[in-house]
């Protein structure tokens, strides 16, 4: 089978865990870049990569790298590529376009010459043109271009690869399912201990938990760009999902989803469902200052609320007793906490052990690591605790 250039996309903070992911897939010649990975694999593994890869957001397949200094060179380039190869006149295709130039500064100019140069191709040659369809397309193209370097990919993945397809309700603020996968697999969780989100929203991480520990892949549960391609082999595709869901197992693992709003666990429920986990956690409604963990190792993790409607007092008292919570109720446990409001973070009075800088959506954020050591403080009483 013929091996080629792979690039899998990712998000700021989570090259290292996306190569050590492919590391365990078997690729190739692994190259971390920003926020991607390069590698080298055959079909096989494109279609292993958009299947099982947890933090990867594109699994592209490079057909073409140039230089161009003006947008006519750009134009002239793409239109130089033999796209009879990868699609005919009466298929559906779309363009992404990205940039790091002072060049080429607005991606949607990249998307539209490059559209302008595949579909006057066609034209010229069979004197029709192929639609585009930005939603839906029979083949996405992907344009990126660093200064007046210029990389053209077939985007094998379709949609983000974050859409696991789970999560059709949400709640307000919902954290991207790559980011949660990549947050749990930058916490050295060993599937092991419990994993407890005490303020689950929608869900995401629990659910995103129980597919690792369970080794369920991520994209079990929808389509993939390459499906509409050409070459695409419904044998070969069909070996590997069925090898990956050979490779499923029952873990015996205790993951805990809760929240105070009764209607974000209906939604967290609901998502879990379809995502085929709901019998692996345990939901509750209860408000987390009145949970604990007295049962030695576990993980905590945690995206609390930032701040946008609160008042600063109010944003900081509510981190501090966040702070208090986890250091007197969840003694023998590591607590991972990601937020944008830095600081309120400040005030969480606990002594951070790992700090890593992370983006949600837009907005720059700190996944901070704190070890609750079991014995180390002076444990408050407050009646009888209620866990989890």
């Amino acid at each position: 089978m013929e091996i080629f250039e792979i690039i899998a996309t990712t998000l700021f903070g989570l090259e290292e865990i996306l190569a050590q992911e492919l590391r365990e897939l078997g690729a190739a010649d692994i190259e971390v870049l920003s926020r991607a990975v390069r590698y080298k694999g055959d079909r096989e593994m494109l279609y292993k990569s958009n299947l099982l890869l947890r933090t990867a957001v594109k699994v592209l397949k490079p057909i073409g790298t140039f230089y161009a200094a003006n947008e006519q060179q750009l134009y002239d380039k793409i239109k130089k590529i033999n796209w009879d190869e990868y699609f005919s006149y009466n298929k559906t295709f779309a363009i992404d376009g990205s940039t790091h130039s002072e060049i080429f500064t607005h991606s949607k100019f990249i998307a539209l010459k490059s559209k302008d140069a595949i579909a006057d191709q066609f034209r010229e040659k069979y004197s029709i043109r192929p639609s585009v369809d930005t939603e839906n397309p029979d083949l996405r193209i992907n344009v990126h271009i660093n200064d007046k370097t210029v990389i053209v990919s077939l985007d094998s993945s379709g949609s983000s690869l974050g859409k696991r397809n789970y999560r059709l309700a949400q709640t307000e603020a919902p954290i991207n399912e790559v980011l949660a996968a990549g947050i749990i697999l930058l916490s050295g969780w060993d599937k092991t201990c419990d994993f407890i989100d005490p303020m689950c929203g929608s869900g995401t991480f629990p659910i995103e938990a129980a597919l690792l520990a369970n080794n369920i892949p991520s994209g079990r549960n929808r389509k993939f760009g390459f499906e509409t391609w050409g070459d695409f082999d419904l044998n070969l595709w069909n070996d590997v999902k069925a090898k990956a869901d050979s490779n499923i197992i029952s873990s015996n693992v205790k993951i805990f989803a809760n929240d105070i709003d009764n209607k974000a666990l209906d939604i967290a429920f609901a998502n879990a469902k379809r995502a085929g986990v709901s019998n692996l956690i345990t939901f509750d409604t209860i408000d987390f200052f009145h949970t604990s963990h007295d049962t030695g190792k576990g993980l905590v993790v945690m995206n609390p609320p930032y701040g946008e409607r609160l008042q600063i007092n109010e944003i900081t008292n509510f981190y501090q007793d966040i702070g208090s919570r986890l250091k007197h109720f969840y003694q023998g446990c590591d607590a991972w906490i990601i937020s944008a409001n830095y600081e309120a973070l400040k005030n969480f009075g606990l002594r951070t052990s790992k700090k890593i800088k992370l983006y949600n959506g837009p907005l720059e954020c700190r996944l901070q690591k704190y070890e609750l050591y079991q014995g180390s403080k002076k444990v408050s009483k407050i009646g009888n605790e209620p866990t989890h």
